[in-house]
């Protein structure tokens, strides 16, 4: 990337999946030895583990010690925190996660990612009340925050109004059922492409990599890509924004060829 552009990261959803060995990673490669496989050939990785059960310091430690320099890990945030009536209420979920370790991880670390069930719809005050408790910093680290809204009901400005209050993204999910918005209300873009199929070799067809590769660089120059949906027309300041992108779909299989795929593309 130059000085006019962000970094882009781009990787799976976890890197511990029995299909993808013999595919994936080579025939006989230890398990102890995927990540650092993974790692060496992908720029970031999703991890769903920690939206369902809290992890150990000395874990988020042997994760940053079998990765290269450079790689990052977004981390879900745990569903105690998203998955309840009263999001304001979700503070002692989210004090423990972050008791938990993660900031093991060092400079390792990247988005923390804050998933929402596709029943929860938007209450501006309820939702707002929930990213105040989002902490800045911690344990001296900044820490970088996005969610993810699969409900119809954020289609609307006052959500992109209240994200921008915040300078907080919000995932465009490229999914079929969920919303799709690629609005820019933070300093970063996350995307998760949800849509590969396993009956293509990478997930997505070719044609369709060189056009999100595009569309990557064009958030890495803080542009807008022309032919996603927006809801607010209001344009951020244009600076440089990291960008974080993840091949994820249903099956899963071919998910680390179309990363793969993506970052040979970019790189030309």
């Amino acid at each position: 990337m130059t000085a006019k552009s962000g970094q882009i990261r781009v990787g799976i959803g976890g890197w511990t999946f029995e299909p993808w060995r013999g595919s994936f990673y080579p025939k006989g490669l230890p398990h102890a030895k995927e990540l650092a496989y993974a790692s060496e050939r992908l720029t970031s990785i999703e991890v769903n583990g920690t939206f369902y059960r809290s992890l150990t310091p000395a874990i988020f430690r042997k994760w940053a010690a079998d990765v290269p320099p450079g790689f990052v890990f977004s981390l879900k945030g745990p569903r105690f925190a998203t998955n309840r009536r009263v999001l304001k209420d979700a503070g002692d979920s989210i004090k423990r996660f972050f008791d938990s370790g993660v900031t093991e991880l060092g400079d390792h670390l990247g988005p923390l990612l804050w998933q929402f069930a596709p029943t929860k719809k938007f209450d501006a005050a309820d939702f707002g009340g929930f990213l105040e408790l989002l902490p800045n910093r911690f344990d001296r680290r900044a820490l970088r925050h996005v969610v993810e809204v699969r409900h119809d009901s954020f289609s609307s400005g006052e959500f992109i109004a209240l994200l921008r209050k915040f300078a907080l993204p919000v995932v465009y999910t490229d999914h079929a059922k969920y919303p799709n918005i690629a609005d820019v209300p933070g300093a970063f873009v996350y995307a998760r492409l949800q849509r590969g199929k396993d009956t293509i070799a990478t997930a997505y067809p070719l044609k369709e990599i060189g056009a999100w590769a595009g569309r990557l660089r064009t958030w890495a120059t803080g542009s807008a890509p022309p032919d996603l949906p927006r809801i607010d027309r209001w344009q951020p300041k244009r600076a440089p924004r990291d960008v974080f992108a993840y091949v994820i779909h249903e099956g899963k299989v071919r998910a680390p060829a179309g990363a793969v795929a993506l970052i040979e593309r970019l790189s030309k």
